[in-house]
């Protein structure tokens, strides 16, 4: 077995973390409501998710240490903001992913939400005794067969050429704001750089490269066929009218395969989101405590906490789709903060030799990735803002476009002095 091919299995595993219920919902809604006109914001999300990945895997290699310990080595009293900020996103990813676990299974048969209890119970047992290993990449194996049938599904999609050149032109279509912002948190996932962070150790700066940017890549392919697969549901959007458009490529199997690959992307993302909060608080706060060990107390209490959260909120009637769709927006809104975090310390010398060190030009492209999600953050926060004071309404959307320019020019422009004071 090749050294490349070794290291491309080991970062699959961050491609079948991003391929759980939050991409197929998100990124086939996209496909329902907007065609290819939003591709531009998958195309971002995979550069966006390379680059981010490859410097907190980067940053871990050059320093000897994870990405948690790292950016809290200085300052201490970010660590409890920044692992709150996580634990909020994976709260929000787990009520999306039990949500998503149930839809898979009341496409299979009729089934009551009361079953979200059972699927509690089975993520906290296997967390509870450290089994998850197996149990996820099994899982991960059976997403990975769900992507292939999606991109089987999309060869299905008519599309024109001129609609994927448009789709590539930025642009915020009205009432697209949240699946913008949505697309981009399913696609990065804030808490995935703390697993590229540990996946790293042990691998030298190119076959970390090589892998990590095939199994990206691979996992964008996905992502892109299941938006394809969107534009094929007609009329209203919902698990049921996807799997009805899936039926006719899949000889009227679509229900059966979309309801397998839900339920299993839903119970592996159950297991790792609350997994992934308790590393993070680890790596941020419990350095070197026995109660923050993975058999600890503290450990434990917060992938409970986690679990606990999501399934309360997963067991009120809230609907699946536009649940799932929040969460990941909720997660595009928290990936400035860490971003801005990890382009800090992988340009500190006290931190990283000069060949671990970011180059100029990605400084650059660092700073306007987090410039993009903050000015679509911003965006949001207008929304939101008009619905609750009506007089906000007024205000022109030139105005607002210039208010949101100007605030992240000055967010870029600070955090590029930033860089350029401790480089």
């Amino acid at each position: 077995m090749s050294k490349n091919f070794r290291s491309l299995l080991l970062w699959s595993i961050i491609a079948a973390a991003f391929i759980g219920p939050g991409t197929v919902t998100t990124a086939a809604r996209v496909g329902h409501g907007y065609g290819l006109g939003l591709l531009w914001a998958l195309v971002f999300s995979i550069l966006a998710t390379i680059v981010l990945q490859e410097a907190a895997a980067r940053l871990t290699l050059g320093a000897g240490q994870p990405l948690g310990e790292i950016i809290g080595a200085e300052n201490r009293k970010w660590n409890t903001f920044l692992f709150a900020a996580v634990a909020l996103g994976c709260g929000a990813y787990q009520a999306g992913n039990l949500l998503g676990a149930l839809a898979g299974l009341q496409l299979l048969g009729d089934v009551s939400k009361w079953w979200l209890l059972l699927l509690g119970i089975i993520a906290g047992g296997l967390l509870w005794s450290g089994s998850t290993k197996i149990i996820t990449r099994s899982l991960a194996l059976i997403v990975a067969l769900m992507g292939i049938v999606f991109v089987w599904v999309a060869f299905g999609a008519e599309t024109l050429p001129q609609e994927w050149l448009t789709g590539l032109v930025p642009k915020v279509e009205e009432g697209s704001a949240l699946l913008v912002v949505g697309l981009i948190g399913t696609t990065i996932v804030p808490y995935n750089l703390f697993l590229a962070s540990g996946l790293s150790k042990g691998q030298d700066l190119k076959e970390m490269r090589t892998g990590l940017l095939l199994a990206i890549v691979i996992g964008g392919g996905i992502t892109l066929a299941i938006l394809l697969s969107g534009t094929l549901v007609k009329g209203a959007f919902g698990f049921p009218e996807l799997a009805a458009a899936l039926d006719g490529r899949l000889a009227g199997r679509g229900g059966l395969l979309l309801g397998i690959g839900l339920f299993t992307a839903g119970l592996s993302s159950a297991i790792t989101a609350p997994l992934a909060a308790a590393i993070a608080g680890q790596s941020l706060v419990g350095k070197n405590r026995p109660e923050w060990g993975y058999q600890g107390r503290y450990f434990r209490s917060t992938w409970g906490i986690i679990l606990v959260a999501g399934l309360l909120f997963a067991l009120t009637d809230v609907q699946p789709v536009p649940a799932i769709i929040a969460a990941q927006a909720l997660n595009g809104l928290i990936l400035p903060l860490v971003a801005v975090f990890l382009l800090l310390k992988i340009n500190d010398p006290k931190v990283l030799s000069g060949v671990y060190r970011n180059s100029g030009w990605l400084n650059i492209l660092t700073v306007l990735i987090v410039g993009v999600t903050v000015f679509l953050g911003l965006h949001n926060i207008w929304s939101a803002m008009t619905k609750v004071f009506a007089n906000l309404s007024a205000i022109t959307d030139n105005t607002r476009f210039m208010i949101n320019f100007a605030i992240t020019g000055l967010a870029c422009l600070a955090l590029l002095i930033r860089i350029r004071r401790i480089a």
